[in-house]
């Protein structure tokens, strides 16, 4: 019995790892959607969770596994998962199209901490002060970086841009979240949700928008590198972070994603560094620290 909660613990860090993994891959999500401006945002999101379906499918055959016993999922898990997957997205896209994106993305990024608050919900989970703490922290700082890049300024004729933004925080914090109750359904289902959500994109795309094929190589790789990582792997490895994994510890460090996204678009030149980086460099650090306190004193 000794035996068996060191080794729990264990297991647990390791989940975060993992999970941990979906928030630098996340960081490229801007870069590599920087990197195709004439593609539709729709078209965007139907191929790449094509490629991510298909890269999945690959990987069961690779394996000698038949791909339905992936699929065989109870109806809610189904539901969660597309809810999840397709839903944040497209309300996503709604709101940068009804609202200027510097004030979307801040109410956008709402969604670590409402992950945090969220856990405190759950059976076995208890919310502590620095878990808040370092959550609020890493929003500071996430919010001083979107400042940094403009000026912001809500107005009322951008109201249903906001809900929208909003409702997307909601929904992939309460996917997240949630996805813990699910914790029986292996990790390899979200390959059918990434199937599920590329088909139904794609219907979303051939009704709202004009199809556009990538105007060249670079496009190509673009919407290739969004599907096998941002918008492929990255989902797998939060699926496992989240069900066996510290949530609480996985929102503080989400906010490393803003942040890593920005230094990775002024190291190829897709942006301008100021002040506020550096700034939002040590509250997104300080925060993640402070949150994931309890993990880090359970491993001495």
């Amino acid at each position: 019995m000794t035996d068996s909660v060191p080794a729990a613990a264990a297991q647990r860090r390791r989940a975060t790892l993992i999970g941990a993994i979906a928030i630098l891959l996340w960081a490229s999500l801007a870069l590599f959607t920087a990197l195709t401006p004439s593609l539709p945002a729709l078209q965007v999101n139907a191929m790449s969770f094509t490629i991510a379906a298909l890269a999945a499918l690959i990987l069961w055959l690779a394996r000698g596994e038949n791909p339905l016993r992936h699929l065989r999922q109870p109806p809610l898990a189904w539901a969660l998962g597309v809810a999840g997957l397709l839903g944040y997205h497209a309300l996503y896209f709604l709101a940068l199209k009804l609202a200027p994106p510097l004030e979307a993305s801040l109410i956008n990024y709402l969604w670590p901490l409402l992950i945090v608050v969220f856990s405190g919900l759950l059976p076995g989970e208890r919310l502590r002060w620095f878990h808040l703490a370092g959550v609020v922290l890493g929003l500071a700082g996430t919010v001083n970086l979107v400042l940094g890049k403009g000026d912001v300024a809500f107005e009322g004729r951008h109201l249903a841009g906001y809900a929208a933004a909003l409702a997307a925080a909601l929904t992939w914090s309460s996917y997240s979240v949630l996805s813990r109750r699910f914790a029986s359904v292996p990790t390899d289902a979200v390959g059918g949700f990434c199937a599920a959500t590329a088909a139904l994109s794609w219907l979303l795309h051939f009704a709202f928008e004009q199809s556009v094929w990538p105007a060249d190589l670079t496009e190509w790789l673009a919407v290739l590198g969004l599907g096998l990582g941002p918008v492929g792997l990255a989902f797998f490895c939060w699926d496992h972070g989240m069900k066996r994994g510290d949530i609480r510890a996985l929102g503080s460090m989400a906010y490393a994603a803003p942040l890593l996204s920005t230094l990775l678009l002024l190291a190829f030149g897709q942006g301008e560094a100021r002040w506020q980086v550096a700034l939002a460099c040590a509250l997104i650090v300080a925060g993640a620290l402070l949150g994931t306190g309890d993990l880090r004193a359970k491993r001495r």
